[in-house]
Formats: structure tokens, C-alpha cells, sequence
């Protein structure tokens, strides 16, 4: 018989991330570029503490993440004037899409052009409810 396939969140991924994956940090926060990025520069920002869902994460975790998500953007938009806006979202239970069980928010850079009907933005994740009409 064949084995099931790996659990990619046993061991959870985004505990033992290694050093050289790391970009920046906060006391509370990591980031690292995402393995399989959405555009270029698309940007994980992960608590330290393992925690599935955003609904745990403590207070003091949330102070960091606006602060710290508002640099990366910065940092990301310093090193390349052609992103125009960012995708800010989370995938929170498996309903939602997220594969990786440790919360993490994702920072996608937008260029011009770079889809071609961007409007309805996050709304894409039910591909019928895009659009506003």
C-alpha cells in the first residue's frame, strides 16, 4: 500500500523556518517571501507563537502587524516603483482556503496590468461574486 501523502503541517512549516527565510521580524512577527508568490514580492507575515487563526492572536501580536505590514509594503514599493497597490488578506480554516495551519497574512504587490480586470479585488475568492453587477 502507498503512504498517505506528507502532512505539510506536521511538522507546522512556519515553527522551523530557516534563518536565511527570514526578511524581517518584530518582536512578535516574521516575515519571509512566500514560497509560491502570487506576484513578485508577495510577502508572509507570520506570529512567532503558533496559532491557526487570526482570532487568537493576542493584542500585543496585533499592535505589531498594521505597523510592520505598513513598513514591508514601504520597503516592497522603495524597491519597485511599478507596484501601484497591495493585497492585503488571510485565509482563516480550511473553508477559507488556508493549507498551512499557522496563522500568516499575505502582502501581494499589484502592478498596472497585471490582471485584467482587477476591480472586486479579494472579492475573486468566489470567482461569481467579483464583479459588482
Amino acid at each position: 500500500m502507498s503512504q498517505p501523502a506528507a502532512n505539510p503541517n506536521d511538522p507546522c512549516l512556519f515553527c522551523q523556518l530557516p534563518l536565511d527565510r527570514i526578511l524581517d521580524s518584530t518582536p512578535h512577527l516574521l516575515a519571509i517571501r512566500d514560497g509560491f508568490p502570487v506576484s513578485p514580492g508577495h510577502t508572509l507575515v507570520i506570529p512567532r507563537r503558533h496559532v491557526a487563526s487570526f482570532r487568537d492572536l493576542t493584542p500585543d501580536e496585533w499592535a505589531e502587524v498594521l505597523p510592520f505590514v505598513q513598513r514591508l509594503a514601504a520597503d516592497l514599493q522603495a524597491a519597485d516603483p511599478a507596484i501601484a497597490g497591495f493585497n492585503l488578506g488571510i485565509n482563516d480554516g480550511p473553508v477559507a482556503g488556508q493549507s498551512i495551519f499557522h496563522c500568516h497574512i499575505h502582502l501581494i504587490p499589484r502592478r498596472d496590468g497585471d490582471h485584467p480586470a482587477p476591480r472586486g479585488g479579494v472579492r475573486a475568492v468566489i470567482p461569481r461574486k467579483q464583479n459588482y453587477g
